[in-house]
């Protein structure tokens, strides 16, 4: 006679099994309930679901009178939509081309999309009223859409492809005045002045020193009691660098840190922010012997820094030598590299060199514009 021993082990597996598997399947359940009460307690379930329902989803119609609201009333909420929804597409084009384009890759957005609106009203807005997820710039309630008319192109592969978008030739040319040191990058002009010995400022009261920020006790003595100027690069700008003179990169020296948000409130509140965060430092030598020092900080979500005359990636995955020696040499405007999104460069220059009239504080500068005057 046939043992049940076999059979009984199997049974007692699949228990055991299901047992074990049970309460993930209800923790899951109770995940989706929590997030999306809705008809079945699950986002995607209760889509499927609504479909099937006889005048669940509404129709035009009924999309602006489901509160009982007189026809009249209806009307003028049919128009005022329609209406928007032009405005919509007329301003924010380039947004929400963006947008759909990143959505494919990008789940959150995705969600976004889909969820936004109750189920009953989600066609009629997904289908006039898509939203852009990227803009220029905002202010309270006003919204500017991505500006791209400069960009060499406008369709791009991903969203590394856009945030590194080249320009247009011709549309940074650097000021020819030999005695002009220029911008750098597209930027917001933040703290700026005398470094008080070794002593500068990320805003006002906020000060930090040359050693924490470049780690090299000759490059410390070097700009000491010079002038430093703070440029930020927000997400939506140009996002690739230059050469501010004609000069000689010496050497890089990569600095492994954090990638804390730089904008003006994270520094009001985070002491020696730009020491903190990964950063590199490019020591340059102009042709008449004084020393430039740019310092690209890397931040939050742009952790990554490209040097054309260096062949790898700075970021936290970068291995090897922190201290890259270079004979580089390089003229005014050149294109040196590029932040993967966008952050800040920190500008360092000797003491007799004097700010140009444009610079102000929060004013807005672009690559190639008058930065600082070097003496004759």
């Amino acid at each position: 006679m046939d043992s049940p021993l076999p059979i009984l082990s199997f049974a007692g597996a699949a228990i055991v099994g299901t047992a074990a598997v049970f309460p993930k399947l209800r923790a899951r359940l109770a995940l989706s309930r929590a997030k999306h009460r809705s008809l079945t307690g699950h986002a995607k379930m209760s889509r499927l679901v609504a479909r099937l329902v006889p005048f669940y989803e509404f129709d035009i119609d009924d999309f602006f009178r489901s509160d009982g609201a007189p026809v009249a009333v209806a009307t003028q909420r049919h128009d005022g939509f329609f209406r928007l929804a032009r405005l919509c597409q007329d301003r924010f084009a380039t947004g929400r081309q963006m947008t759909l384009q990143a959505s494919t890759r990008i789940s959150d957005l995705q969600f976004t999309e889909a969820y936004r609106v109750p189920f009953q009203y989600s066609r009629l807005v997904r289908e006039h009223l898509g939203t852009g997820a990227f803009v220029q710039s905002s202010s309270g309630v006003t919204v500017t859409d991505l500006d791209l008319s400069e960009a060499r192109k406008t369709s791009f592969k991903s969203l590394h492809d856009c945030f590194t978008r080249e320009l247009r030739p011709g549309l940074r040319p650097p000021d020819p005045d030999p005695s002009i040191v220029v911008s750098p990058c597209d930027a917001i002009i933040g703290a700026f002045g005398a470094i008080a010995d070794t002593d500068l400022f990320q805003i006002k009261g906020a000060p930090y020193s040359l050693q924490d920020l470049l780690g090299d006790p000759k490059l410390v003595d070097a700009h000491r009691n010079g002038r430093f100027i703070t440029l930020r690069l927000t997400s939506s700008m140009y996002h690739r660098f230059h050469a501010p003179h004609d000069c000689r990169i010496e050497q890089v020296s990569f600095i492994h840190g954090d990638t804390w948000n730089v904008n003006p409130t994270a520094l009001k509140r985070i002491e020696k922010l730009f020491c903190k965060n990964e950063r590199a430092v490019i020591r340059t030598r102009l042709e008449t012997g004084e020393a430039l020092t740019l310092v690209p900080v890397a931040a939050i979500l742009v952790a990554s820094i490209r040097l054309h005359f260096l062949d790898v990636l700075l970021n936290a995955a970068s291995r090897g030598p922190a201290v890259f020696p270079c004979d580089v040499g390089v003229r005014k405007g050149d294109e040196l590299g590029w932040f993967e999104h966008g952050s800040t460069i920190i500008l360092l220059a000797p003491e007799n060199f004097e700010f140009c009239d444009n610079v102000l504080e929060s004013a807005r500068i672009r690559a190639g514009q008058p930065l600082m005057r070097k003496p004759g």
